[in-house]
């Protein structure tokens, strides 16, 4: 959550409850501090500065709305039912908490249900516009009489609460949550009793059940064994046989509206309605040679009579689209976020989630005429020099972004080999960051305060209510996470936990702490487990639920937690934000963007919210009703944590074209961000963008050089290959024209052999990321003495690869230009233009499956410098090949042309396999054989580059080509391509 920063722009359900708080700066004298390592932080409030607000004495008191029985440590807040215990609009009970599939209100007498499938549709299809799926009682489950002054919390699990009622004579506790279709009572002093605005519809009264219509929806309750149900007016009541327990589930949506149908529906349910959900808990793990993030939700039940086990859960999308080892029912209920589908009797389920990979930033492609190094340089010159930071607000949250900044820049500044510019930003991240991590440390009054009493560290000065209502935690700290991480691959001295780095990890517990034991923060704060996302809002006070507006923060959160898991080799950090990472990056394509166009009601008019609230969503921000605005800010910070924005590369044009439909043209501002969107799906198109309109005013927390480095390599890149995944976490996978490009980072102290998923592999030094091709970088040596390997500012980066680095991905930009068109494969595997004097070979490894027209750990020979026109011919090769007496071996062979030298394919030949015999000996494979596939056209060259690849399509030995063969011995391995080459 954000309050406005440029002019309010909310409607309809937004505005019921907003509270805005003034953003003000102030010098703040030193206050009382604790040490932690070199760092230290305030035990108190600095003066003239307050700590959480609310209703009562909640202030210093954060427990006065929870009862004896309420877990010990730190109150949890940000979550779907924050506002029962962050009291700050509703002093007695709470707003609408929004648990899905059920929506719940507290009053005097109970627990108000509602159950809304008709979503309420405001806005025009082309300005501000929401949806909402509004909060409307359909009765009140209670105990007869009750009135109770106030609604307390008397627990809470992982997903969970329990509302607590008394007036002193009868009380109630229910139970309520996520993906539970059941509201679990306890009762005392009075009569179970169901109240509605008028005469129930009751369907079925039997026994212990009864089962009653509201608006259409079917609810069925549960008394104990021998108890029975009465309808009096407007009331249902029961003794409950003298017992103190009852339930009441919510049916879900049928096909058929028939007694039979309901009935069969309630006796499946009545098996689990009296094992009530007393617990729910999250547990994780990431499996990285498959790169999946298994999370397993568990609920314990305990029976209330009987000794069954065992519920009745509700799945959103985002899970049951990545379910493991579980079936859904057929049946579905309606939620804000898409169809919620059904499992019966489970006690826990299993999601596994592929992890694609992130990258301290995008790989840096090679430039042979130097223009685009000239330009990007020119462009870093500007936002290195001086003082980066001193642009910025002095508060949390511009400081943040400042931060970012300059660790974009720092990390393109290494990429270029700009070794004084990067070692300039760095020193700036570190002061700043020093700075803010030293309580009283000087004059500009930066520091974060511990308040005990709520279990939380703000930042002061603080911004936009994260200090009076704990909002936005996981936005402002995830800047400082990520600029530490950047620091800590370059100082690891300085990231120690023993210096600065338990500092960090202060800044990562408060606002997601990944341990659920932690004495000082509650477990995961501001991400919803369940839910799959972060919620901004400290307190959730609004009628329309919690809300989420800048997703992508969220994200620049989590990629900072794995990046700086790893840079500091800590793997409790990095897994959790392995698993906010791809649980959320799921979320965010269901409910913020719905990719799948599934979730968003029919009637809506828009293809993006730019923010999530509890009960539904809203084409419009906190601050601003641009549309650039309004979807770019769920695109924010761009980063190498980015790449989930393009895992589905067509629904980034229908999110563009909608910008610019709603805007009546081309962006206006916030160019860069949406440009760097749209180059995850067209990258062309989006530096054609950037060429045409430079003159643009960056977005206050991008610059120039971030933005084109980033389009401009992901234009000769392409979009992000989901299909393969990696052993390692950082990594990116990029497809173009049928070509893959293959990144990962090694921040480790030795070299490290990384295998992708359709068997591709790279060796990647110590403190190196590597690339097939030509593109590398050096990505942090992780010493804290600036890499003195660099080379200097004025060659491009790929012109210094790492020495770890294989032969077949070494780019060969230091050899002479190429004087003829006729290329000998000799050892290496490497190309040359005159032929070798002996013969040996090159073994191609088996393929173990079937890889026609993909190449699958390839042999690679690669060379540049070619300059020449076409000479009316056609590529003819012909290579020696032998499978020895193996059976059902096919051998295949692509050739690619870059005119330029720049990295970009434009044509790609693939021919067929060759299939080879049983017999020892050589055959030779031509491009007789035929072409399976080609795209492009031939074109001259200027400084290009010939790529080939050999690889076994089918069968399960290996194969050898014959390579450094002389005229003499005969049976020379060659490549001939159709220029004339000068």
């Amino acid at each position: 959550m954000r309050i406005p920063r440029r002019r309010p722009v909310v409607a309809g359900a937004l505005a019921l409850a907003a509270v805005a708080t003034a953003l003000t700066f102030v010098v703040l004298p030193s206050a009382e501090a604790a040490t932690l390592g070199s760092g230290s932080y305030a035990t108190s409030n600095p003066a003239g500065t307050t700590g959480p607000t609310g209703c009562g004495s909640i202030a210093t008191n954060p427990r006065q709305y929870v009862t004896a029985n309420a877990p010990a440590g730190a109150v949890p807040t940000n979550d779907w039912w924050s506002s029962l215990l962050f009291k700050r609009t509703d002093c007695n009970y709470s707003l609408p908490l929004e648990a899905h599939p059920m929506a719940f209100k507290p009053a005097n007498n109970g627990l108000g249900v509602s159950y809304t499938t008709e979503a309420a549709i405001s806005g025009t299809a082309t300005g501000v516009g929401e949806y909402h799926f509004p909060y409307t009682t359909e009765f009140t489950l209670g105990v007869t009489g009750l009135n109770a002054p106030s609604t307390l919390v008397d627990g809470w699990t992982d997903w969970t609460v329990t509302p607590s009622w008394s007036d002193g004579t009868r009380a109630l506790k229910t139970t309520i949550g996520h993906g539970i279709p059941f509201v679990y009572a306890q009762t005392s002093g009075g009569n179970a009793q169901l109240s509605f605005g008028g005469a129930p519809s009751v369907w079925t009264n039997s026994g212990n059940r009864i089962g009653f219509t509201v608006r259409g929806h079917d609810y069925m309750a549960y008394a104990p064994t021998g108890a029975t149900w009465t309808v009096s007016g407007a009331n249902i009541t029961s003794t409950l046989a003298g017992k103190n327990y009852f339930s009441v589930a919510l049916l879900p949506t049928t096909t058929s509206t028939s007694a039979a149908d309901r009935t069969a529906l309630a006796n499946t349910y009545g098996q689990y309605a009296h094992n009530h959900v007393t617990g729910t808990r999250v547990a994780w793990s990431f499996n990285q040679s498959t790169s999946t993030v298994n999370a397993t939700y568990t609920f314990t039940t305990t029976a209330r009579e009987g000794t069954g086990s065992g519920t009745v859960l509700a799945l959103y999308p985002h899970q049951w689209k990545n379910l493991s080892g579980s079936t859904p029912i057929a049946q579905t209920y309606v939620s804000a976020r898409g169809a919620m589908k059904v499992l019966t009797g489970a006690g826990a389920f299993t999601t596994a989630t592929k992890y694609q990979g992130v990258l301290p930033e995008i790989p840096a492609v090679a430039d042979s005429s130097g223009a685009d190094l000239s330009t990007v340089g020119g462009y870093l010159d500007q936002v290195a020099t001086g003082d980066p930071l001193a642009a910025f607000g002095n508060d949390t949250y511009w400081t943040g972004k400042g931060l970012g900044r300059a660790a974009r820049a720092a990390e393109l500044a290494d990429q270029l080999g700009r070794t004084s510019q990067r070692d300039a930003l760095l020193s700036a991240i570190r002061t700043r960051l020093t700075d803010w991590f030293t309580a009283g440390s000087g004059e500009s009054g930066r520091l974060f305060a511990y308040n005990q009493a709520w279990g939380t560290l703000i930042g002061y000065p603080a911004s936009y209510g994260s200090d009076q209502e704990l909002n936005d935690h996981h936005f402002h700290y995830g800047y400082y996470i990520a600029a530490a991480a950047t620091l800590a691959k370059f100082d690891k001295a300085w990231a120690a936990t023993s210096a600065y780095g338990g500092m960090v990890n202060l800044l990562i517990r408060d606002a997601n702490s990944p341990d659920r034991n932690d004495a000082m923060f509650p477990f995961l704060r501001d991400f919803d487990i369940y839910a799959g996302h972060d919620w901004a809002s400290g307190h959730g006070s609004f009628g329309a639920g919690n809300n989420q507006e800048s997703s992508s923060e969220g994200m620049n959160f989590a990629n900072a937690l794995i990046q700086w898991g790893i840079a500091t080799g800590n793997t409790t950090m990095r897994d959790a934000g392995l698993y906010i990472y791809t649980t959320q990056a799921q979320a965010i394509q269901e409910y913020w963007f719905d990719s799948s166009n599934q979730n968003f009601p029919s009637t809506f008019a828009h293809n993006t919210v730019g923010m999530v609230w509890g009960d539904g969503g809203a084409y419009a921000t906190w601050f601003s009703a641009e549309p650039e605005m309004i979807q770019g800010i769920n695109m924010l910070p761009v980063t190498g944590g980015s790449f989930y924005l393009g895992y589905k590369p067509g629904y980034i044009a229908t999110n563009y074209n909608e910008m610019t439909t709603n805007n009546g043209g081309p962006p206006t501002v916030w160019q860069d961000v949406l440009w760097s969107f749209q180059a995850l799906g067209n990258g062309d198109q989006a530096l054609a963008n950037f060429r045409n309109n430079a003159g643009y005013t960056p977005e206050e927390g991008e610059s120039k050089a971030h933005t084109f480095h980033w389009i401009r390599n992901l234009a000769a890149l392409g979009t992000v290959d989901t299909s393969v995944t990696a052993n390692t976490p950082l990594y990116a996978v990029f497809t173009k024209n049928g070509a893959r490009t293959y990144a990962a980072t090694n921040l480790g102290t030795s070299a490290l052999t990384v295998t992708f998923s359709d068997g591709h592999t790279l060796i990647v030094g110590a403190g190196k990321t590597a690339t097939n091709g030509a593109y590398t970088w050096s990505g942090g040596n992780g010493t804290s003495n600036p890499p003195t390997s660099q080379p200097p500012s004025s060659q491009p980066p790929s012109s210094q690869p790492p020495s770890s680095q294989p032969p077949s991905s070494q780019p060969p930009t230091s050899q002479p230009p190429v004087g003829a068109n006729k290329l000998f494969l000799r050892s290496g595997p490497a190309f040359s233009t005159t032929a070798g004097g002996g013969a040996t070979t090159q073994t191609v490894t088996a393929a173990n499956g079937n890889y026609d027209g993909t190449p699958h750990n390839p042999v690679t020979y690669r060379t540049c410098g070619i300059t020449g026109s076409l000479n009316g011919g056609a590529t003819q090769f012909a290579f020696h090949v032998d499978a020895g007496t193996a059976v059902g071996q096919g051998i295949q062979a692509r050739v690619s042309y870059d005119f330029t030298g720049g990295g970009t394919y434009g044509r790609v030949e693939t021919y067929r396999y060759f299939a080879t015999d049983p017999v020892t000996g050589t055959e030779q494979y031509t491009q007789a054989v035929g072409l399976s596939s080609s795209s492009g056209t031939l074109s001259a060259m200027s400084g290009g580059c010939v790529r080939l690849e050999v690889w076994n399509a089918i069968g399960n030995a290996n194969t050898t080509v014959r390579v450094d063969a002389s005229a003499a011995n005969g049976n020379q391995s060659t490549l001939t391509i159709p220029y004339a080459v000068s």
